[in-house]
């Protein structure tokens, strides 16, 4: 092989060196023509072969871009501070079919970059990779994609890379860079000519509706943004209309396009699930869509406040405002029945109708409020991240979601409102806002408030309560004691003093949660025969009083705790904890006994059915859900659907007395029949 003279390459010849020749032709800057000779020597053949000069040259600006760093060197490298690892660029355009070249510092799998692109309705005919180094520190992967769309639906736009390509790679790189979602919305970028946010606002009131326990499937409202493009994008110019300050566009004229578009549908279905999205802009007051964002500062996240009885088909009891925050990262919720409305954020481990779980929460609130301030409101996130998430992950959730909130909160200076920069409000002066602590947020009362100090927010720390600068209610218990004094005068006129005398208990919850783990502490004389929450089961079918209440109590005490932290060499015979999804749990007899059930196998969900029925003499209720109907009742009377597997109707509850201390454990008429 022949070398050049620094011994860095083979020396050109053939036709390398006349697609060099030709390179060096191409008019661009000399440092571009610089690295793109480098990319000719260094690259494989295969890359000569089918990767023009000119091509060649864009490579070297994508990759020049890559790698440019703080040292300003001639061309950069890995560690000279590369603000990304990849680029993508739209190569080739050639009729219906062209490439998407994905340059980076390292290679990425096929099978991980397929889905992406599947997502935007691309079909991949082929991939070609080049790995090699362009020196011995500069490492290069391109991976050069042949694609085709499918079919985008009707009135979908013609797709022209040159025109459309930078805005397809905009939104690949937010799908990789973790801002938007893998999911066939994506295909609007293309079909519908939006913004990677534009679709992301799309999706946001699509699992709002999902949240609704809708008539209309959301599957059906997801189809149908697909199947009829030009829909989509009327009624995102319907939105800009009546959100962007900056539009002169009239708002009517917006929403009569919509309308004509929606004229065109052709089946009654999809008609029915674009009319939502239409319904649902129309009900929205607020939005943090156009505010401005600080410079490196991700604006992913969309907060859109609805007027509750403007929202179609939705269930009572109507909030009168409720706000849908969505992110990647997190979803949220925050419900108010009035303008001036207090009560507690929440993370919430029901991640499929956390709407519901809040919604019931808020109507207990504003029961709780009547003799303290006009009215109740709750909320409520879920953290969307892989796996279990961490108390890492619950912060910065809780930041999204609470930032958002104020992001469209109207301020007070001097005693005069003051709206947000880039809020259009549809729905008057509404500065009043407070996030009390709940299940899972006890500890983030001075993250909150440090959250409203940085938004200037007029209530400062008097935002959240607890804290540096107030009271920690989980600490300080009083949703427990209140009930446990209601539970005391029960057993009182039983003629039993439950501070002294045993007690068998079975409850719903675990010692982390505010008041099932304080209200298992507030008698040494407990016996807690068995409890489950969203995640476990526990069983201990003849607890020593003692032992037990102190390994509840060291529970109580750890950071975060779950039923599997119980020590198993504290439990009885018989007993354990097993996780809600194994497929059975074998009970021995002291188990059965304990129980009152004669079957020697059951069911997670049947388990549970057996714990709330089970003859002990409290019923604790310490989490949130309806777990208790009558006999007349359906489940879809409850409205809870994420217990429908084990509710019980009040007809078979042994329990002696029942602790309410959470919310709406028993229905009303529940209540009544027991």
């Amino acid at each position: 092989m022949v070398t050049t003279e620094d011994g860095n390459g083979p020396e050109p010849t053939g036709v390398e060196d006349l697609w060099l020749r030709e390179l060096v032709e191409i008019p661009t800057d000399p440092e571009t023509l610089a690295f793109a000779h480098d990319l000719g020597r260094r690259a494989p053949a295969s890359y000569r072969e089918r990767t023009t000069p000119e091509q060649a040259a864009l490579d070297a600006v994508e990759l020049r871009a890559l790698f440019a760093g703080p040292s300003g060197g001639k061309h950069g490298t890995a560690e000279t501070g590369a603000t990304s690892d990849h680029r993508f660029a739209v190569r080739a355009p050639g009729g219906e079919r062209f490439h998407i070249r994905r340059l980076a510092t390292r290679p990425v799998e096929l099978t991980a970059l397929l889905p992406v692109l599947e997502s935007f309705g691309l079909v991949v005919e082929e991939s070609v990779p080049y790995r090699f180094d362009v020196r011995e520190d500069l490492g290069v992967s391109i991976d050069d994609v042949g694609v085709h769309f499918v079919d985008l639906g009707a009135g979908a736009s013609t797709f022209a890379p040159d025109e459309d390509g930078p805005r397809l790679v905009e939104a690949l790189d937010a799908v990789v860079a973790g801002r938007t979602e893998v999911d066939p919305l994506n295909v609007l970028v293309a079909a519908a000519r939006l913004g990677w946010r534009e679709v992301s606002l799309l999706r946001a009131y699509t699992n709002y509706w999902a949240q609704c326990d809708p008539v209309v499937p959301p599957a059906d409202v997801e189809e149908a943004l697909i199947a009829f493009p030009a829909v989509s994008r009327a009624l995102v110019s319907y939105f800009v209309a009546r959100f962007d300050p900056a539009e002169e566009g009239p708002e009517a004229s917006a929403r009569a396009a919509c309308v004509a578009e929606l004229a065109k549908v052709p089946l009654l279905r999809w008609d029915r699930a674009l009319r939502v999205v239409l319904s649902l802009v129309d009900a929205t007051v607020r939005t943090n869509f156009f505010r401005p964002v600080p410079p490196g500062q991700a604006n992913d996240t969309m907060a859109l406040k609805l007027e509750s009885a403007s929202v179609p088909q939705l269930h009572p009891p109507l909030p009168r405002f409720e706000t849908w925050v969505h992110a990647p990262s997190v979803e949220g919720i925050h419900l108010r029945a009035g303008l001036v409305a207090r009560g507690g954020i929440r993370w919430s481990d029901r991640p499929e109708d956390f709407r519901t779980e809040v919604l019931d929460l808020m109507v207990a609130q504003v029961k709780k409020n009547a003799i303290i301030v006009p009215t109740g409101a709750k909320g409520g996130f879920v953290c969307r991240v892989p796996g279990r998430a961490t108390l890492a992950d619950v912060r910065r959730c809780y930041s999204v979601f609470v930032s958002s909130l104020l992001d469209i909160t109207d301020d007070l200076e001097g005693g005069k409102v003051v709206g947000p920069a880039g809020v259009v409000a549809h729905d008057g002066a509404d500065p009043y806002l407070v996030v009390a602590a709940d299940k899972g947020t006890a500890e983030l009362s001075d993250l909150a408030n440090e959250l409203s100090a940085a938004h200037g927010f007029w209530l400062g720390d008097a935002f959240a309560s607890g804290g540096s600068h107030g009271y920690n209610h989980k600490t300080m218990g009083i949703t427990a004691r209140g009930a446990w004094v209601a539970v005391r005068r029960h057993f009182h006129q039983l003629g039993i003093d439950v501070q002294r005398e045993p007690v068998l208990v079975a409850g719903i919850g675990d010692m982390s949660g505010d008041v099932f783990g304080n209200g298992m502490l507030l008698s040494e004389a407990i016996r807690l025969v068995a409890a489950f929450d969203h995640r476990h089961i526990f069983l201990d079918p003849d607890p020593d009083p003692a032992t037990s209440y102190g390994e509840r109590k060291r529970l109580a005490s750890l950071p975060t705790s779950s039923w599997a932290d119980y020590s198993p060499a504290l439990i009885s015979a018989g007993g354990g904890v097993w996780a809600r999804d194994v497929k059975e749990i074998e009970l021995n007899d002291r188990a059965r006994r304990a129980l009152g059930i004669d079957r020697e196998r059951l069911s997670p969900p049947e388990l549970i059915s057996a714990i709330l029925e089970a003859p002990v003499d409290l019923l604790w209720f310490g989490g949130v859900g309806t777990f208790v109907k009558a006999t007349t009742e359906s489940d879809s009377d409850v409205g809870d659907h994420a217990n429908d597997e084990v509710r019980v109707t009040a007809d078979r509850v042994r329990a002696r007395v029942v602790g309410e201390g959470g919310n709406l454990g028993l229905t009303q008429q529940a209540r009544i029949r027991y």
